[in-house]
């Protein structure tokens, strides 16, 4: 089986290809994959990272703001197009698959138009600008949330959540190492903060306002900073017993093994991880992401209960009452451990590639696998 797979961008875009790509991997040991990303964007190096080959395409995005990058964007969009036909033509893939962002755009475009089987993913509740365009010439497309029918054809449409690394969500028999490994009272009630790889400024502003808070109150909180924050937040704990500050988690599921409530944004992976893991959650969705899909993704889940909304303008006012208030609630923290489950979807990766062998058993060159 000869695959290319095509997208990127942010991790929410990059680890769910490659939780499929591995996934085909294991089925078909023999598959000849191939990644097509967006030149100088992190999947470049992530994807070499897991094992990958990848080709760049010289696509890149509209920026918000006046620029004269803008006027670049048309002619290194029809480069990519050309470059995207090239790679279809030489790999001969038997199935394209897209996972939204930039690059997938011109591949999946390439291979609907050659005749090649195509699959989409889209992780967000409100899906991105690129899979909307894709969605009339794609032969089905992956969802995680209900209610996609508006953007998608109904037809093509395959509830199967989102892949997600399996070794972060898998929690039994971990809290006592958790404990070890953090340093942590365990009988104390503990806050996990989690504002991406690069830090959350409002997250950052709210923890650093209330931290004092919620130690005097009897919590512990792990706080992961980001690149951006980590030097202030140091200094900032420095006085501090129970609060610590991490640049970057990387043993996270450690981190969810312990902890009692998450602060968290709203990013689909994010999401799709404290669902699987089954957390009472409070999500600051970030302002600075497409037509505000995380404000989207996390109203999905607060609309069924399952999670505490705060938003990003307000979290520095309200985030010390909104932590207090669940961490003293253990009747709520079940409610809504009940609920987020409810909402998670397991062996996403699988039902994703058994799609993907659909497809592919209609091409005669490769048969019943």
């Amino acid at each position: 089986m000869r695959v290319i797979i095509s997208g990127g961008g942010t991790g929410g875009h990059i680890f769910p290809a490659i939780a499929i790509a591995k996934t085909i991997q294991a089925q078909f040991p023999d598959a000849v994959i191939l990644f097509v990303g967006a030149l100088g964007k992190m999947e470049m190096e992530k994807v070499p990272a897991a094992g990958f080959e990848i080709v760049g395409l010289p696509i890149v995005g509209i920026q918000r703001r006046i620029t004269w990058k803008n006027l670049l964007v048309p002619f290194k969009l029809l480069a990519s197009m050309f470059k995207a036909r090239r790679i279809v033509r030489d790999f001969k893939p038997d199935i394209a698959i897209g996972v939204g962002g930039y690059a997938s755009g011109p591949l999946l475009r390439a291979a609907a138009g050659a005749g090649v089987k195509t699959l989409i993913q889209e992780q967000n509740s409100f899906p991105g600008i690129t899979n909307r365009i894709l969605a009339k010439k794609v032969n089905t497309i992956c969802v995680a949330y209900e209610g996609l029918d508006t953007y998608f054809p109904a037809q093509k449409i395959v509830m199967t959540g989102n892949p997600v690394r399996p070794e972060v969500v898998q929690l039994e028999g971990k809290r006592e190492l958790a404990l070890q490994h953090f340093k942590l009272d365990g009988q104390r009630k503990t806050l996990l903060v989690i504002g991406g790889s690069l830090g959350a400024r409002s997250i950052n502003q709210a923890v650093d306002a209330h931290a004092e808070r919620w130690e005097q109150e009897g919590f512990q909180v792990i706080w992961q900073t980001g690149k951006g924050y980590v030097e202030a937040s140091r200094k900032r704990t420095a006085t501090l017993k129970r609060v610590q500050a991490h640049e970057f988690i990387r043993e996270m599921d450690l981190a969810y093994a312990v902890a009692d409530v998450v602060v968290s944004r709203a990013g689909a992976m994010s999401i799709s991880e404290l669902c699987l893991v089954g957390k009472p959650s409070i999500f600051i969705p970030s302002p600075n992401v497409s037509e505000d899909h995380q404000t989207k993704n996390a109203m999905a889940l607060v609309s069924k209960h399952a999670a505490v909304l705060v938003n990003d303008a307000d979290a520095t006012a309200a985030l010390g009452d909104a932590v207090s208030a669940l961490l003293s609630n253990s009747e709520q923290c079940q409610t809504l451990t009940g609920a987020i489950r409810r909402l998670a979807q397991n062996n996403a990766a699988e039902r994703i590639v058994d799609e993907v062998k659909k497809l592919v058993q209609q091409s005669p060159s490769i048969g019943n696998p």
